[in-house]
């Protein structure tokens, strides 16, 4: 796999930057469903195939300082990372958890994290936190690859 220039990465930078700024209108009133349809926006192979760690330093990056979706961090983290690891060629999976002790109260606590081959990248999975969806790609390669 060829290397990258420097200015491709900077674009990559600004890419999933601006994909974490627009995320909060782009999913504004969309049904769970088609919010996943979202993140698989874009084509297998449109970006550079970089290792899972520089696109997911990008995106911790990107979602840093958020104006909108405070409350909702892991969420923009969440589908940004997985959208770009698929599109540089990965099989990222977009799991989503509840806290069991925040289930039946007005407001329930949730979180979500992305993974490859069963290897955290984005987020990390939360104790006491029950897996309630798992979103595969239904494309790409695997890590390793």
């Amino acid at each position: 796999m060829p290397a990258i220039g420097h200015w491709q990465r900077w674009r990559l930078l600004l890419d999933i930057w601006i994909a974490a700024r627009f995320l909060p209108f782009r999913i504004r009133g969309k049904s769970f469903s088609e919010i996943l349809r979202l993140a698989e926006h874009g084509n297998q192979g449109d970006v550079p195939h970089l290792p899972v760690p520089d696109i997911a330093r990008f995106v911790r990056k990107a979602v840093r300082n958020p104006i909108l979706m405070r409350d909702r961090r892991c969420l923009r983290a969440g589908l940004v990372g997985y959208e770009y690891l698929r599109r540089a060629g990965y099989r990222p999976q977009l799991h989503f958890a509840v806290d069991e002790g925040s289930i039946g109260s007005p407001r329930i606590s949730a979180h979500c994290w992305v993974s490859i081959d069963g290897e955290e990248v984005i987020n990390n999975r939360m104790d006491g936190q029950v897996t309630i969806y798992v979103h595969p790609s239904q494309t790409g390669a695997t890590k390793g690859q």
